[in-house]
């Protein structure tokens, strides 16, 4: 069977990074009719792995995250979304794992590494959030998934889980486990989507992102103060399209390449102001995005048709899961 298994944590509302580097992947996906089955995980439990203290937080953005999904094209009927505490099975697993995994290992690990320097953890890392990689291995081995449609900043938590899957085969025998493998965008650009400051992604740590549910006129103002090309400082001074994120959301939204090519080529010679730019870069994203969002967001829940086939899914699920601790 060909089964996906992916999810984000609900520490805040999903973003254009979000979207770009995995959200429109998977709608794509879900229609193409090429997979048995679809999981979608919204990870609570990981979001408390660094917001233990604020867990009225966590559970409030559940229903956002949820809303994000529906509206970007998540079809209820097609793909199981599901909530990670809801199925303790999980943990026994991640527990399991957790055993063959040393703290070197973790420490190591990329994507953990860049998200302690940019939470100031310093030496109070949580243990929690040290094995998180360890809670996704147990997410994604335990629903059989053998593809995972993520951004590009999760391949190392992808290599953590393929090692665990590994390591079991070793220990208790082959065909325990898949091996699940990445799937990632096929444009560069929207694998990591930068932060509107020109920083490196966009974060909602870090406070440069435009959320899916933005209204209209915060997506305006966010645009026109994206960070653009630090050495123009006259309108007299060519363009630099390397490092310009205007650039690089439009690579990431438009569909008319030839356009943007015009644009870019407006911007090094003088023809075009910046702030031009920024204005057709508001006309993709809102003619291409943000009404489809804003529209489909406002729909009420209760609209929403749920397929009868997802909680039979996760019961099948269950049932296989009880059986984890007979691993011999």
């Amino acid at each position: 069977m060909k089964i996906i298994l992916t999810g984000d944590r609900p520490t805040g509302k999903l973003h254009l990074g979000h979207y770009v580097g995995s959200l429109r992947e998977r709608v794509r996906l879900q229609n193409s009719g090429e997979f048995d089955e679809i999981y979608i995980m919204i990870a609570d439990a990981q979001a408390l792995t660094d917001h233990a203290g604020t867990p009225a937080k966590v559970h409030e953005n559940i229903l956002n995250v949820a809303l994000d999904y529906l509206a970007v094209g998540i079809d209820p009927a097609k793909s199981t979304i599901f909530i990670q505490s809801q199925i303790p099975q999980l943990f026994e697993l991640t527990a399991y794992y957790m055993n063959i995994v040393t703290v070197s290992r973790l420490e190591r690990n990329p994507t953990v590494k860049t998200e302690i320097a940019q939470k100031n953890f310093a030496a109070s890392i949580p243990a929690g959030f040290l094995c998180y990689p360890v809670s996704q291995a147990a997410d994604i081995t335990a629903f059989d998934a053998n593809v995972v449609p993520v951004g590009e900043d999760q391949a190392p938590m992808l290599e953590q889980t393929r090692e665990i899957v590994r390591k079991m085969h070793e220990l208790y025998g082959d065909g325990i486990l898949i091996e699940p493998e990445i799937f990632l965008p096929q444009s560069q650009v929207c694998r990591r989507l930068p932060g509107i400051d020109g920083k490196a992604k966009m974060s909602k740590t870090l406070g440069n992102a435009i959320y899916l549910s933005d209204d209209s006129q915060t997506v305006a103002a966010k645009i026109k103060n994206m960070y653009t090309d630090p050495t123009h400082i006259k309108v007299s001074d060519p363009g630099h399209i390397e490092g310009n994120v205007v650039f690089t959301y439009l690579d990431a939204f438009a569909t008319d390449t030839a356009h943007v090519a015009e644009l870019k080529d407006a911007a090094v010679s003088v023809m075009l102001p910046l702030k031009n730019i920024c204005a057709k870069c508001w006309t993709k994203l809102w003619s291409r995005f943000v009404v489809v969002m804003l529209n489909t967001r406002r729909v009420p829940m209760k609209s929403w048709t749920f397929s009868r086939k997802a909680p039979r899914k996760l019961a099948r699920r269950r049932r296989k899961f009880s059986t984890v601790s007979n691993v011999q």
